[in-house]
């Protein structure tokens, strides 16, 4: 096995199952330290953060993963053992190969020989690691960075390893993402009877057309550059007690809208909430702020990115905000200039999960070149 292929399957083996993260932080500040870096371990409540840093002053290049993983769903519906690292017809498969171990694998080897070429080099390169990207995202990355800017820290650019190519390599890289808001709404009737419904209130019914009309909604008025339109998704809907015959005194509704720079999460708060008192819907309100759309815009992370992508890949890559949540919206409040750039997306989360090898064994060098072009010029 490659140096590569060998710490990515000593990273799978490891069961860190959010927000676990089973010695996988320790093996790379393990590795990291004997190269030069000083180690930073940043826990917070029940998660493993990690900053590895090398060099000093600006510019700051820092290159962010996470440990953990996702469950692996029923063991036996996997070819082989989940946390057992397995090579078949040119791909590595274990929980994680492709998000993100492969990826923070590659992280280490490019780090390693990076300042093995450069040891004098301008600024500072690091590696920031969490143990709840996949989690609450509470005291990772978050935790971290309002740490950081409490403490006057900077970081100028940040080259997030999510899986984010869709095809081959390198064909898609994430220069934004919407943010994310999810409400949960508990409406108040009055439980009755359903052939006397002058005696009861049903929740359902005062509900449906305040929540219709916010489904219907155009939010953006007109396409924001770069990114998908906002979003309001109804993921859960519960109300009743079983009997045909009971109107229910309560109905839960929890939506979710990703959305782009048009809007914060106080504003879209401040109008949906205006929009169930204007339908006269009478509720409770819970808000969770998963995080604020960020965007980069083109400068020297993406020139570098693109760039690299081009000369040693053949690949132009389209450069877009889609898909969920990354921690890099976490970051980029710090000022930073942030990309995500990984392995091929199709299998995460999935059943028997993997990478291709040749393409994990091309991010070291990608990852490497990256950082040349932007600390180094």
């Amino acid at each position: 096995m490659s140096p590569l292929l060998e710490l990515a399957c000593e990273l799978i083996r490891r069961p860190s199952v959010t927000p676990e993260d089973a010695g996988c932080q320790t093996l790379v500040a393990e590795r990291l330290a004997k190269a030069g870096f000083r180690i930073e371990h940043l826990p917070f409540g029940q998660v493993a953060n990690l900053w590895a840093a090398h060099g000093a002053g600006g510019p700051v290049l820092c290159f962010l993963g996470h440990t953990d993983v996702v469950p692996p769903g029923p063991r036996e519906a996997w070819a082989s053992d989940p946390f057992a690292p397995a090579l078949r017809d040119g791909f590595l498969y274990g929980r994680g190969a492709a998000d993100m171990k492969g990826s923070v694998a590659a992280f280490v080897l490019a780090l390693e020989q990076f300042v093995a070429a450069h040891p004098e080099h301008p600024g500072t390169i690091a590696l920031l690691l969490t143990s709840d990207e996949e989690g609450d995202a509470i005291d990772g990355v978050r935790k971290v960075a309002e740490r950081f800017r409490a403490e006057g820290r900077r970081i100028d650019f940040c080259l997030v390893g999510e899986p984010s190519s869709a095809m081959r390599l390198g064909d898609v890289v994430r220069i934004g993402r919407r943010g994310s808001l999810t409400g949960t709404m508990t409406v108040h009737g009055v439980q009755g009877h359903v052939a006397y419904p002058d005696k009861a209130l049903n929740p359902i019914h005062a509900a449906l057309p305040a929540l219709a009309e916010l489904a219907a909604r155009d939010w953006d008025g007109a396409p924001y550059p770069d990114f998908p339109p906002t979003s309001f998704q109804i993921a859960n809907f519960t109300a009743g007690t079983g009997a045909s015959n009971v109107i229910p005194g309560t109905a839960t509704v929890q939506f979710n809208l990703r959305y782009s720079p048009r809007w914060t999460a106080d504003a879209l708060v401040a109008e949906i909430e205006g929009v169930l008192a204007r339908h006269g819907v009478r509720a409770d309100m819970a808000w969770h702020r998963s995080g604020e759309p960020f965007h980069t815009r083109d400068g020297r992370l993406r020139e570098a990115v693109r760039g690299v992508l081009v000369e040693r890949l053949g690949v132009t890559p389209d450069e877009n905000t889609g898909g969920g949540t990354s921690d890099g919206r976490f970051i980029a409040p710090l000022g930073a200039e942030v990309v995500e750039l990984g392995p091929v997306n199709a299998s995460i989360h999935k059943i028997d999960e993997r990478v291709a090898l040749a393409e994990l064994e091309a991010l070291p060098a990608l990852y490497r070149e990256i950082a040349e072009r932007v600390l180094l010029g």
